[in-house]
């Protein structure tokens, strides 16, 4: 049947989101998670028109803007990305949202700043926008409770076609994330090692799911979903410096098929991945409460996190809340449709790119 979709595109720190903000079908559900599993299951077909070709490509993300299931929460976001992933929380994706409703008039602009709730499946998530002249200078969230726990810390994985088991950690910061260091494995994260880095990123994380399953306490929600690589920490009076870059899934791996060993590089220093960090390195001792991460990007774009709370208690499971700072710019209004004359009613995916 045919579609026709309002949206507002952006990117944060190089990393795009189409933001639907109009002419989605009724989603019901009481709760965001109960949307969100609504959305998989009946509506996934949107998620495919938005982000395969000949509409999308492998780096973009959807965020559907729907009724908020919280009073104190202004709207609900649903994020989709690649390989049906739908994530229970998303920085960049955040700050695209809080940036679209704000300088579209969805939300009011207020001076020098504009605050608001959104309502994230995983959570209220407290937004900060810093407004002049009618632009958001920058959005600063307070992201859900992120944690790591000690069991899922000092793993070794073992991965097919790799010879010594890879070392790393599993942490929350509203995706599961595979934590690697980059050094140990004499991974340079520059944009020419791209293709190497997320082939050999997207086999660890497959693994780790494998071999060390997690799931969030408060909600179903299995991992690890995502990886990330981290280089050339260093700290400072403020706490410390950092090198990221986040491997997401585009495909379905299989291990007997090598061309199906793929993925892409978040272009964004990855705001959920920043959370995760903090609480990775606060679990090591290394960053405290009050100390701000700078965690830059493999395009040279930065974030800013900052624990704000410790002892955070997820049902029985000890975290900290963090806040992450970062800019987000407009790119273009559009209106995404699909007639029902059109062959490629949800897209599709060609291995030269995919």
């Amino acid at each position: 049947m045919s579609l026709s979709l309002q949206t507002i595109d952006l990117h944060c720190g190089g990393e795009p989101a189409r933001i639907v903000t109009a002419g989605l079908p009724p989603i019901p559900g009481p709760t965001m998670l109960s949307k969100r599993t609504y959305f998989m299951s009946n509506l996934d077909y949107i998620r495919k028109i938005l982000l395969l070709e000949p509409r999308g490509y492998p780096c973009q993300n959807a965020d559907f803007i729907v009724d908020s299931c919280s009073t104190e929460c202004v709207y609900g976001v649903i994020v989709a990305e690649q390989n049906k992933v739908y994530p229970s929380m998303s920085g960049h994706n955040c700050i695209c949202v809080a940036t679209a409703l704000v300088e579209s008039g969805m939300v009011e602009m207020e001076y020098p700043f504009t605050t608001f709730k959104l309502d994230f499946p995983a959570g209220p998530v407290d937004i900060k926008c810093e407004c002049e002249n009618g632009k958001v200078l920058s959005v600063t969230l307070t992201n859900v409770p992120s944690f790591i726990r000690p069991c899922d810390t000092s793993l070794l994985i073992t991965v097919p076609s790799l010879l010594d088991p890879v070392p790393c950690s599993v942490a929350f910061g509203g995706m599961f994330y595979c934590i690697v260091n980059a050094s140990e494995m004499n991974i340079i994260l520059k944009p020419e090692n791209g293709r190497m880095i997320t082939q050999i990123g997207e086999r660890i994380k497959v693994a780790c799911k494998e071999q060390h399953p997690v799931n969030h306490p408060s909600f179903d929600y299995p991992g690890c979903d995502i990886l990330v690589f981290y280089s050339d920490f260093v700290k400072t009076d403020e706490g410390g410096t950092v090198n990221n870059t986040v491997v997401m899934s585009n495909n379905k791996l299989e291990w007997g098929r090598p061309e199906t060993h793929t993925a892409m590089l978040d272009r964004s220093p990855c705001g959920t991945g920043t959370c995760a960090l903090l609480a990775y390195f606060h679990g090591r001792g290394e960053i405290k409460v009050g100390g701000k991460l700078r965690n830059r990007s493999i395009v040279g774009s930065e974030f800013i996190g900052e624990i704000v709370e410790e002892g955070v208690d997820i049902d029985g499971v000890e975290g900290i809340r963090a806040t992450i700072k970062g800019r987000a710019w407009i790119t273009q209004y559009c209106r995404v449709v699909r007639d029902e004359s059109d062959p490629f009613q949800e897209g599709f995916k060609v291995g030269d790119i995919w």
